[in-house]
C-alpha cells in the first residue's frame, strides 16, 4: 500500500467499527481504536504522505498578526488545561511568546514570503567540479509530534554555468527546515529547490539529524541519529557521490 493511500483505506463510522475496506461492523459494546491505532502508527513510523508541505488553500487568508492572536488564545488554553496557574510571573506570557515563536520564527518558512531571494551570478572563475557546503546547522520540528529535529545539512552542486552564493545554501536549507517537516521531505525539498535555483540536475543533499521523538518519547533512544539523501544528475555516478560522501564525512 502507498503512503498517501492509508489514510483513504481507513474510513471512520460513528455507528460501529471500521475495517481496511471501509465496511462498518455494528458493534455498541466494544470501542473502535483503529483511528487512534493509526495515527500512533504514523507518528512513530514518521510516515509522509505528501512530497509538499501540506498547506490548506487558505493558509495565508489572515494575517500573521491575527495567527498569532489565535494560537495565542488557544496555546492558553492547553496550559490551563494542563492545570498551570498563567497569573505566575514566568508563565503569564508564554502564550504570547509561544504563539509569536511559533509565526515568526520556527514556523515562518510555511509562508512563501519568507523564502530567500536568489541571485545567480556567471562561473566567471569556470570552476568545474563540485561545490561543496558542508554541516549547515538546521533546526525543524516534526509534524507528527511537534517536537524539534535538528542536526546538519550538507550539499553540494556542480555549477551548469551560474553559480550564488555562499550564505543562500545555508538560507535554502533554513527556509525548508523552519515549518513541520519530515526529514525525507526536507531533504527533497531542498535539493529540488537547489536544481531549479542553479538550472540544473547536479544536486546532492545529506541530512543528519536526531528526533526529539524519538529521543523524548517512544523508544526513548538518545543515540541514534537518522540519515537522508538526495543525488541528483552526476551526483548519481558512484564516483561523483563517493567523492561528495568523502567531502562530508572527512576530519576537518
Amino acid at each position: 500500500m502507498k503512503q498517501n493511500e492509508i489514510l483513504l483505506n481507513f474510513q471512520p463510522n460513528g455507528n460501529g467499527h471500521t475495517h481496511k475496506n471501509g465496511h462498518a461492523h455494528h458493534c455498541e459494546h466494544q470501542p473502535d481504536h483503529s483511528i487512534e491505532a493509526l495515527i500512533d502508527q504514523i507518528g512513530d513510523e514518521h510516515i509522509a504522505t505528501s512530497c509538499d508541505t501540506p498547506l490548506r488553500a487558505d493558509a495565508f487568508a489572515i494575517d500573521d498578526a491575527t495567527k498569532i492572536a489565535k494560537i495565542e488564545e488557544h496555546f492558553r488554553q492547553i496550559m490551563e488545561i494542563l492545570g498551570l496557574d498563567l497569573t505566575d510571573d514566568s508563565l503569564r506570557g508564554t502564550p504570547h511568546r509561544v504563539a509569536k515563536m511559533y509565526v515568526k520564527e520556527i514556523f515562518s518558512g510555511l509562508n512563501p514570503v519568507n523564502k530567500p531571494a536568489v541571485k545567480l551570478f556567471d562561473n566567471k572563475f569556470q570552476y568545474g567540479e563540485m561545490l561543496v557546503e558542508r554541516d549547515i546547522t538546521f533546526y525543524s520540528n516534526c509534524e507528527h509530534h511537534f517536537v524539534p529535529i535538528f542536526g546538519r545539512a550538507h550539499v553540494a552542486y556542480i555549477s551548469s554555468g551560474k553559480v550564488i552564493g555562499l550564505s543562500k545554501l545555508n538560507r535554502i536549507v533554513q527556509y525548508f527546515a523552519r515549518r513541520p517537516q519530515v526529514q525525507e521531505r526536507l531533504t527533497n525539498q531542498i535539493a529540488i529547490e537547489l536544481q531549479q535555483v542553479l538550472q540544473t540536475e547536479d544536486v546532492a543533499v545529506l541530512i543528519d539529524a536526531t528526533h526529539m521523538c524519538v529521543c523524548s518519547r517512544g523508544v526513548q533512544d538518545v543515540n541514534s541519529t537518522t540519515v537522508t539523501s538526495f543525488y541528483g544528475g552526476k551526483f548519481r555516478q558512484e564516483a561523483v557521490r563517493s567523492e561528495f560522501l568523502k567531502y562530508v564525512y572527512q576530519k576537518a
